[in-house]
């Protein structure tokens, strides 16, 4: 099941968050954000949230929001983060789907990632499967934790 995300779910959300943001290997956002500063970044600045579960149990999130302003909202943008015990399962792909249809739903012409961590294959797999593109690479662009600096994806795809 996929939902918007409600206040009463800021907990689950953080509980998904946190083991991604800490790892620090795929998104551009400090490892040490607190727990406010990432629900900020990730539910609300023009964002909407879902949450992905089975029988209750969070495991996954995404929001979707405009990539850009003015003349360039009709493409839209999305972050994604699936709990680590249930990835392989099935759960990316089902909200890469849910985003797509409530892109198409919300009018959007477009969807773009700005910054796919190019280490990040299983995403990268995903969104390719998806019908998206490279369109872009910036060189060592990524400090990635462990395999120094890396480069960084922009993919797309018109829906």
């Amino acid at each position: 099941m996929i939902r918007r995300v409600d206040p009463q779910d800021f907990e689950d959300v953080w509980s998904l968050l946190k083991p991604s943001f800490r790892a620090g290997d795929t998104y551009t956002i400090d490892p040490n954000v607190s727990q406010s500063d990432a629900l900020d970044y990730w539910v609300f600045s023009g964002k909407t949230a879902f949450l992905a579960g089975v029988s209750g149990v969070p495991l996954g999130t995404y929001y979707i929001r405009p990539n850009q302003g003015g003349n360039g909202n009709h493409v839209c943008n999305c972050g994604f983060v699936t709990a680590p015990q249930a990835r392989g399962q099935g759960v990316a792909r089902a909200m890469l789907q849910h985003a797509l249809e409530t892109a198409c739903e919300i009018g959007y012409f477009a969807m773009q990632f700005n910054f796919v961590v190019k280490t990040n294959t299983r995403a990268i797999d995903i969104w390719k499967r998806a019908g998206f593109e490279v369109v872009g690479q910036l060189p060592k662009a990524f400090r990635h934790p462990h395999k120094g600096n890396t480069d960084a994806l922009i993919m797309y795809k018109i829906l």
